[in-house]
């Protein structure tokens, strides 16, 4: 059974930085991308960043492209984002995500699948709360 926790979240000052991390368990996490996902008050869920397996190869959203970086540790089975330079508008409850495969994604209501650059993503955490005052 998949798991995700993240942890990490807090509240900080406009300009200020923050770390994400996700730990994953209950299924072999080197072969999965993996991506962040943030969710406003009053907003639709919206994805971050992915990073892919392989080559670790990394995608951005151009609102944080710059100031966000995502990488993995496959050996901890973990996934972090390094928030910096962080703005009001960056104010979210973030969540770790999972890919899914074209079978898997087909079993799961397609109101529980996003997408981030093509990458369906179907396996959600709990969430961690960023908060940026100005």
């Amino acid at each position: 059974q998949v798991q995700l926790v993240e942890s990490g979240g807090g509240s900080v000052q406009a300009g200020g930085s923050l770390r994400l991390s996700c730990a994953a368990s209950g299924y072999t996490y080197s072969g999965n991308c993996m991506g962040w996902f943030r969710q406003a008050p009053g907003k639709e869920r919206e994805g971050v960043a992915a990073i892919y397996s392989g080559d670790s190869s990394t995608y951005y959203a151009d609102s944080v492209k710059g100031r966000f970086a995502i990488s993995r540790d496959n050996a901890k089975s973990a996934l972090y984002l390094q928030l910096n330079n962080l703005k009001t508008e960056d104010t979210a409850m973030y969540y770790c995500a999972k890919q899914c495969i074209e079978t898997e994604c087909e079993r799961i209501p397609t109101s529980k699948v996003l997408v981030i650059h093509g990458t369906k993503f179907a396996y959600w955490g709990q969430g961690t709360q960023v908060t940026v005052s100005s």
